[in-house]
This record gives C-alpha cells, sequence and structure tokens, in this order.
C-alpha cells in the first residue's frame, strides 16, 4: 500500500468518527461535546485522528447553514434520512473540507465515497454524493462568494430574535464572530502569575490570558500545577460582581463545570457549591483537586435546599439557552427552537426566588445567564424585582468592567459575542447584581 493511501486510510476512521458525531447532533439533537465524546469512545481514534474528526465536525457545524444552501444548489431536494442513511451528513462534512478545510479534493470526494459504500442506505446516493462533491471542488468556490454566509450562520428564528432585540447591524456583527473558532482563555489563579509572560498570549486583565492556538490542553504550562483553569473572558465578569469576598460565606448554585466556583474560591472565598448533577459535580471535584483549591460541594436541586444560615453572597448562575455561548457551541442553533426560550422560564423564577431566601440581610445577589435572550435575563431580573420589594438592583459603576460598553442601560453586565471581535470577541453574558435591603 502507498503512502498516501495508507493516510487516506487512517483519515477514514477519524471521518466516520465525524459522520456519527453530525449525526447524534442533528439527528438527536446532542450536545457536541457528548456527540463527541461518545463516538470517541468508540471508535479508538490517535491524537491526530482525534483532532482531524473534531475539526470536520466542528466545522460543518460552525458553517452549517452557509453549507446546507450550498449543496441545495447542486441538490434540489434534501435526501430524507429513513431512506438515505447519513447521506446529508456525508454531503456536509465533504464540502466543508473541500471549502473551508482545504483537504485535498482527492481525499475528500474519496473518503465520502467510502463511507457512502459502508452504509446500507447511503450506498444507493453514492453516485449523488461523487458528483455533487466533484462539483464543488470546480464551482463551489464561486457559489461560495454568492452567499450571505453571515446570514446564514444563524436559522431564520434566531436571526429574526438577534436583528429585533439588537439591530441588524449588530446581528450582523455577532453572527461574524460565530463564524471563526473561538481562541482559548485561560484564568489564573493569582492575578501576578509570572507564567502569564511566557505563554504566547494577550493579557486581556488581569489574570486572564488569550491564547490564539492552544493544542492539547492538558500539555500546556502549568496544567499539571493546577496554576489556570480554562474559562471565556465573559464569563470571568459575573462573579467579580460579588466584590470582595475574602473569608466571606458564598454560596454558588448551579455551580458546575466550576469555573466561577474557582474564582471565588482562588479569592478566599468559603463557597458552598451547588448543583443538581452528581456527573457534573464530579467534573469540579477532579478540576479543585487539581487546582488544589477547596469548596465545600453539595448535589441537590437548589429550590429543594437552604443552607443553615443566609449567606452574604449568593450567585445564581441559572440554566438558559446559552445562545451567548455559540462561538465555543456551534451546535446550538441547530438543536435549539424559539420554543426552547421560554422552556425554562419556570425554572428560572423558582431559582432566583430560591437564591432571595438564601441571601442575608444587607447581602448580594448576582444572577447570570450565558444567554442573548432577555426573556432569560433582563426580563428575569424585572419581575424578580416587582415581586420583591425587599431587594434593589446595585448598578455597575465603570470602574468595575474593563470596558464600559459592557454596562447595560439599567446598570447590568451584557457582553456580546462581537465585543472585542478584534481580539476574538467573547461569550454573550448578562447578569445583574441585588442587594437584599431588609
Amino acid at each position: 500500500m502507498s503512502t498516501d493511501a495508507k493516510k487516506n486510510t487512517s483519515g477514514l476512521g477519524a471521518r466516520r468518527a465525524s459522520l456519527n458525531i453530525l449525526s447524534s447532533v442533528l439527528r438527536n439533537n446532542q450536545t457536541l461535546d457528548n456527540a463527541i465524546t461518545n463516538a470517541f469512545l468508540k471508535a479508538n481514534l490517535d491524537e491526530r485522528d482525534a483532532g482531524f474528526a473534531r475539526a470536520i465536525a466542528s466545522e460543518t457545524l460552525r458553517r452549517f447553514g452557509t453549507l446546507e444552501s450550498l449543496i441545495g444548489k447542486f441538490v434540489r431536494k434534501p435526501p430524507m434520512p429513513h431512506k438515505a442513511g447519513p447521506t446529508l451528513e456525508i454531503l456536509l462534512a465533504g464540502a466543508c473540507e473541500l471549502l473551508f478545510l482545504k483537504t485535498a479534493p482527492h481525499a475528500a470526494v474519496d473518503a465520502a465515497n467510502r463511507l457512502a459504500q459502508e452504509d446500507s442506505k447511503a450506498v444507493h446516493f453514492k453516485p449523488l454524493i461523487n458528483a455533487v462533491l466533484r462539483r464543488l471542488t470546480r464551482e463551489g468556490e464561486a457559489v461560495l462568494e454568492s452567499l450571505d454566509s453571515v446570514n446564514a450562520a444563524m436559522p431564520d428564528w434566531m436571526w429574526e430574535r438577534v436583528s429585533s432585540h439588537y439591530g441588524e447591524e449588530i446581528a450582523r456583527a455577532i453572527a461574524e464572530v460565530h463564524l471563526k473558532r473561538p481562541p482559548l482563555d485561560l484564568v489564573f489563579k493569582t492575578d501576578d502569575d509570572p507564567l502569564m509572560l511566557l505563554l504566547e498570549g494577550e493579557r486581556l486583565a488581569p489574570g486572564c490570558v488569550r491564547l490564539a492556538e492552544a493544542g492539547k490542553i492538558e500539555a500546556l504550562p502549568g496544567f499539571s500545577e493546577g496554576r489556570w483553569w480554562v474559562q471565556d473572558f465573559a464569563a470571568s465578569l459575573p462573579a467579580q460582581m460579588l466584590g470582595k469576598v475574602n473569608g466571606e460565606q458564598v454560596i454558588d448554585l448551579c455551580a458546575a463545570p466550576g469555573g466561577k466556583t474557582a474564582q471565588l474560591a482562588s479569592k478566599g472565598a468559603n463557597v458552598k457549591a451547588v448543583d443538581i448533577s452528581k456527573e457534573r459535580m464530579d467534573i469540579v471535584r477532579r478540576n479543585f483537586a487539581r487546582l488544589n483549591l477547596s469548596a465545600e460541594m453539595i448535589v441537590v436541586d437548589a429550590r429543594d435546599w437552604r443552607p443553615e444560615v443566609a449567606a452574604p453572597f449568593v450567585f445564581l448562575d441559572a440554566p438558559c439557552t446559552a445562545t451567548g455561548t455559540i462561538r465555543r457551541h456551534p451546535e446550538l442553533p441547530w438543536i435549539k427552537t424559539a420554543a426552547d426560550i421560554n422552556a425554562q422560564e419556570s425554572l428560572q423564577r423558582e431559582l432566583f426566588d430560591s437564591a432571595a431566601d438564601m441571601t442575608a440581610c444587607g447581602g448580594t445577589l448576582v444572577y447570570a445567564v450565558c444567554s442573548l435572550e432577555p426573556e432569560e435575563g433582563i426580563e428575569q431580573v424585572e419581575a424578580f424585582l416587582a415581586r420583591s420589594p425587599n431587594f434593589v438592583r446595585e448598578p455597575l459603576r465603570p470602574d468595575e468592567v474593563p470596558d464600559a460598553a459592557f454596562i447595560s442601560a439599567a446598570g447590568d453586565l451584557r457582553t456580546l459575542p462581537h465585543h472585542w471581535a478584534a481580539k476574538g470577541g467573547m461569550d454573550g453574558f448578562y447578569a445583574a447584581r441585588l442587594r437584599c435591603c431588609v
């Protein structure tokens, strides 16, 4: 077997895994992270092939709207899964390889044909797959230039909502950031760790470094010593709204995966971390063991739990649609619908009220969501204040954030994905600081 043939054969395993990932996401609404984990458990890939599979799946989902429109130019009616199996996924991944990953055309087309040959349904569509991908090698770039890739970065329901709430110009700016692979942000346990100067990255704020290219996280300097954790820059801002917490009791609700918990513990807070999921809390425990940090971890539904004594600081990172995190979770626009936005409204309200019960007189409560949706952010806060006269909003001051653009008209935190776009953007977060005044 020739060297090229061996490379193609080994690459087939990666492509097979990426196909399983895409089918799990697009057909079964799995999250990308879960789909990758499950596919890799079955695939037994080496590090290089695992990286290739991840790149194909992630970039295909990041460019899904564009790829779907592109394929629609050559296939009048998409093949139905019950008849065609993974034919559409093969086409999407093949087109992504050709036009965005810049794979050698012969390798991408040959692999797509092999994948079709392996499936009892897709094999009947092998001529179609071959013809479409070969046309894309010749005509794909020209057709791509004719498409509005920015508009296609969101499904219609999401585009309409973002445009309505933020304006079309900002909607396009957000979509443009969604189309780019995000950098990696590291938050250090101490703001003056000298390792920050050695890493080839950009210091966004004290204790936060952004790396454009990181490679394997576990191989980065300082990982095994527990000197930092991975956390998007915007995600690090809400916990800072609590102010000085050294030596203070802090209740962190819906704590997993634990980035904000680590922030609070590293600042010297006595943290009670509460989360309903044992599996997710186990991840927090493992991270804390690596970081050599401590917190009391409680696995329980926060609506059913109360501390023995109310706390001076309570932080609620409420479950939400997570539409502010699409940069890092490109599958979200395609597995969510507009109906999902109101699905957790009652849960958010109940958790909000529970958090208020845990807040001591004169204490601070911060409510946060990684969402772009007003229903999950400011509307929840306004409704809470209307039914809770013993709480008042405590607006952010300009000196509390690195950019005044992060403060909303109401004085709340409101980051958007296109903020600091030249630096790589950030997640969309909303957070409000409230004080118990009774």
